[in-house]
């Protein structure tokens, strides 16, 4: 789905606030996740957002069994109008086309989060490049980087891409508020910590493609012409909640829910129109003590006699504000602040060897 696009890999498991060596032994670890596996058919839970404020308590309750089982579960009747997703599906598809030289003048700069990137991150689980290419909006960033295409170069697309940020947002402000309900935190505690007016917001909305298989690069290929490469390596999520709109037709999200499981048991989540696929992030589950799993996720390659095409999604992570304190109700863990956190899974994540 990263993040993160869709992502990035856990630092769940511990005791001590994020450093600079911290990722190591959870990096070390990360990279036993990157075999093929098995596949086997689990239930994804699909929950009806339908009448949220009258039957608040029935559908945290929902949520809350789904995410703990499983890390993740699909919500349909949301709210966000399908023809606000088309619409900006339409403009993904329009940005990735642009020519190279215009997308290369808004680049991720290291620890920013922020602009276009191309077959630049280096999953722990794989050692090799993800195939995808990613702009990502975190607002704050956008303007003092100078990550917006002009109005000359692509018009329309920054109001665009602002009102659907904003959608997304307002559900995930939803969703966590079911969370903060059952972890017996006040209602508004996650949006609270996800201010659209914070200087420190860093929640961020994350366009991706999916490179189609006749455009792989050689090393990108085994020997007998099928893939040797990941689209998405398998990982985790940094943030609280993430947010993934797919196109219907366009398959590979696997989930690998037990993550202690001594055989890696990948299940696919199919995309439907109307669906928006949520999963928990590292962020959530330190903040819950752990009840609330961060769960393995990838997209695998298209298989003989699948489409073979572009993929495109749209993601929308839920980060919580650089300033605020990130500990659970419980205190398992020592408090660390949310830029802190991020920026450790940022630099394991996005550098490739040189880890910066």
């Amino acid at each position: 789905m990263s993040t993160p696009s869709v992502g990035s890999d856990s630092s769940v498991g511990s005791d001590s606030p994020i450093g600079s060596d911290s990722a190591e032994p959870e990096l070390a670890r990360e990279r036993t996740f990157g075999g093929e596996g098995v596949e086997v058919d689990r239930e994804i839970r699909r929950i009806d957002l339908r009448d949220y404020d009258d039957r608040f308590e029935a559908i945290a309750d929902e949520i809350w069994d789904a995410a703990v089982d499983c890390g993740f579960f699909q919500i349909v009747n949301h709210g966000v109008d399908q023809a606000v997703v088309d619409a900006a599906f339409d403009w993904t598809e329009r940005f990735f086309a642009l020519p190279t030289a215009v997308k290369e003048r808004r680049p991720m700069q290291p620890g920013t989060n922020s602009g276009w990137e191309y077959r630049s991150q280096v999953r722990p689980s794989t050692g090799t490049k993800d195939e995808k290419e990613t702009y990502q909006i975190t607002v704050p960033r956008m303007e003092p980087l100078d990550l917006w295409p002009t109005d000359e170069e692509f018009p329309g697309f920054r109001e665009a891409m602002l009102a659907f940020e904003r959608s997304n947002h307002a559900l995930g402000m939803r969703v966590l508020r079911c969370f903060a309900h059952k972890l017996g935190f006040p209602a508004d505690f996650f949006t609270e910590r996800h201010d659209l007016a914070s200087p420190h917001f860093q929640s961020t909305l994350r366009l991706l493609h999916y490179l189609p298989m006749d455009a792989l690069p050689v090393e990108a290929l085994a020997a007998d012409g099928g893939p040797a490469h990941w689209r998405a390596g398998a990982h985790t999520d940094y943030d609280c909640l993430t947010l993934l709109h797919q196109l219907p037709g366009q398959h590979g999200l696997q989930v690998c829910p037990g993550r202690e499981a001594s055989e890696l048991a990948w299940t696919s989540v199919e995309p439907a129109t109307g669906v928006i696929t949520c999963n928990i992030g590292d962020m959530l589950t330190r903040w819950s003590d752990d009840l609330l799993p961060s769960t393995l996720h990838r997209v695998r390659m298209p298989r003989p006699g699948e489409y073979d095409g572009p993929r495109y999604s749209m993601a929308y992570f839920c980060q919580a504000d650089g300033d605020a304190v990130i500990q659970g109700p419980q205190r398992r863990y020592e408090p660390v602040t949310a830029a802190d956190f991020l920026q450790q899974r940022i630099a394991a994540n996005f550098a490739g060897e040189s880890k910066t």
